[in-house]
């Protein structure tokens, strides 16, 4: 009876009941999509600062992140390599790197930068370089002689594919050991730092440059779950001795990184309540205006003998159902919003620069997660229903004696 009675009432003033549906539609609207814009930019910027030699999970030799020098590479890795063969959780991979500070030059120019030995078929699923190659070819494991570049630092050196370069850096002995290597790709990055920061070459060419035998510099894990990653930590910890190695996760290596993804999240609740409140004097409006248009029907009601609770309770029935066509049709349009973005994107390239501060990418993807979704249904059900009390409590008040003077 209370919801036949209820969803009676709503639409007998049809444009008011309207007025306050598309006032919740658009705030519903605007947080389910806004939280996905928001989510996809975290995701983005996770992606982005991950996919830069970092991964999920690093293992390196104690004091080799202050001092990232051969003396602090880790010297025999297939303690390591056996403990992670049994206990990498399904669809996480692992690679291993030799980084060294090096000097590039050639005829015209020089600089220094970050020389990275890396195993290629296995880097390619981790970091970046697997997927912005945009000229030339990807290295073979057995190339000792081929370099991957930035497209930035290619320009600025003005050089091009089959070209060669000079590399200088210290070997095992800590003397200084010098190379020709040949161009065999280039690399593009949304950041032009990391095109002018770092030089690929593999394992097997580091070697041969350094005299390094067996020893790495690190070992980056990726594909671990955030649920995942405290116990994986974990298990690597208890597995290898803590005074010979540091185990850390891109939180620990990417502090700020985080930082942003704990201030966009604020951020997300911030603007939901904001856009509640300005939701939320619309409802209790329409609900006051519709209780003070009835006061004769509730002073009668409670003359037949319904109790106050009752009347209470019919009046949240109404704002129930508003609500609920409200957040129906708010959902609707926000999860097909992100359903068309899903596809071309966010186009934010008027903001490059600034994109670019921040670790993101120029076209961000809208990302709706069932938490974001479930949160803001909950927060405007809920809501809706506590300032709904107000009106619901004044037409409770309402008695047949008041009733009887309209």
């Amino acid at each position: 009876m209370y919801f036949e009675l209820a969803w009676r009432n709503v639409w007998r003033n049809y444009r008011r009941t309207l007025v306050i549906i598309i006032a919740v539609v658009i705030g519903v609207w605007s947080m389910v999509f806004l939280s996905a814009f928001s989510r996809g930019m975290i995701n983005n910027m996770l992606e982005n600062g991950k996919s830069v030699m970092v991964g999920d999970v690093q293992i390196h030799k104690k004091g080799y992140r202050e001092d990232p020098s051969i003396e602090k590479s880790i010297k025999e890795p297939l303690p390591i390599e056996l403990l992670l063969k049994k206990n990498l959780p399904v669809n996480a991979i692992w690679t291993k790197r030799i980084k060294l500070s090096a000097f590039v030059s050639n005829a015209r120019h020089s600089t220094g930068l970050t020389l990275v030995g890396i195993d290629p078929e296995q880097e390619k699923h981790i970091s970046f370089i697997g997927k912005s190659l945009v000229q030339g070819d990807y290295l073979t494991k057995d190339d000792s002689r081929g370099i991957i570049m930035g497209k930035a630092l290619l320009e600025k050196f003005e050089t091009g594919i089959g070209k060669k370069l000079i590399i200088m850096t210290r070997n095992e002995k800590g003397e200084i050991s010098s190379k020709a290597f040949k161009i065999k790709g280039v690399f593009k990055t949304e950041l032009e730092a990391t095109e002018k920061g770092f030089l690929f070459i593999t394992i097997k060419g580091a070697r041969k440059l350094t005299g390094m035998k067996t020893a790495i510099s690190e070992i980056s894990i990726s594909g671990i779950k955030n649920e995942e990653l405290e116990g994986f930590t974990r298990v690597l910890k208890d597995g290898l001795d803590s005074d010979l190695y540091n185990i850390e996760t891109w939180k620990d290596l990417l502090p700020t990184l985080e930082a942003y993804v704990d201030m966009f999240n604020s951020f997300m609740y911030i603007w939901y309540v904001v856009v509640f409140i300005a939701m939320g004097f619309g409802i209790v409006n329409t609900s006051l205006m519709a209780v003070f248009e009835r006061v004769r029907e509730f002073g009668l009601l409670r003359a037949l003998g319904m109790k106050p609770w009752w009347v209470i309770r019919s009046v949240l029935t109404e704002s129930f159902f508003i609500l609920l066509v409200g957040v129906s049709v708010g959902n609707f349009l926000g999860i097909a919003s992100v359903y068309l973005m899903k596809f071309n994107g966010l186009n934010l390239a008027m903001f490059g620069n600034g994109a670019e501060f921040f670790g993101m990418s120029r076209i961000i993807y809208p990302a709706l997660t069932l938490h974001d979704f479930m949160s803001i249904d909950i927060i405007i059900v809920v809501l809706g229903f506590i300032v709904s009390l107000y009106p619901a409590i004044r037409a409770a008040k309402i008695t047949p004696v008041e009733a009887m003077r309209e």
